[in-house]
């Protein structure tokens, strides 16, 4: 069987506790630890990303950085920090999974359309497979669509994609959870 790693990207304060909150952002963060809860039970790599930006309410170490206060963390997770919607640019992320012996990537997060779509893209360019855990995935309404029609659409445009010669599929957290 193929050793996985959950990538949890962008679960942070700043970005789920101001209103308004993220799309289902309670129920996306009990996902999440309903994920993370089958990854440690089944020898799964757990990885928490972080974005930052020097000088503004997400930089490094401020309290809007910290991972917000409902997810489950354990001293066995590992921690990436990164600067731009991709997981992989200027990060040590490949490099972990490489040494982890990692080839199937399971992602949630935020944001749907800006860190979640682009690492599911790199990491399926990179040669890992991908299920991108497709009720454990938000973002805020935009003046385009409200969240709910974002998550969807990149839940149904994603496994579309087989160029990259991977697979992208989209599950639900109680799928995962329950294999």
């Amino acid at each position: 069987m193929m050793k996985s790693a959950i990538l949890i990207i962008d679960v942070q304060s700043i970005l789920f506790d101001p209103v308004p909150r993220p799309f289902e952002a309670d129920l996306v963060v009990e996902r999440i630890n309903r994920v993370t809860s089958w990854a440690r039970a089944n020898d799964a790599v757990v990885i928490h990303v972080q974005h930052e930006q020097a000088g503004s309410e997400i930089e490094f170490g401020s309290a809007g950085w910290k991972l917000q206060v409902g997810l489950k963390v354990e001293d066995s997770d590992e921690f990436i920090r990164k600067t731009t919607p991709d997981s992989f640019l200027r990060t040590n992320l490949d490099a972990l999974l490489k040494e982890s012996d990692v080839e199937h990537l399971i992602v949630c997060g935020y944001a749907s359309e800006f860190c979640v779509d682009t690492t599911v893209r790199r990491a399926a360019g990179l040669g890992y497979s991908v299920e991108l855990v497709s009720d454990a995935h938000t973002t805020h309404d935009k003046s385009h669509a409200r969240a709910g029609q974002i998550r969807a659409h990149h839940n149904a445009t994603l496994p579309n994609i087989s160029s990259f010669g991977t697979k992208i599929a989209a599950v639900t957290a109680d799928e995962l959870a329950s294999r």
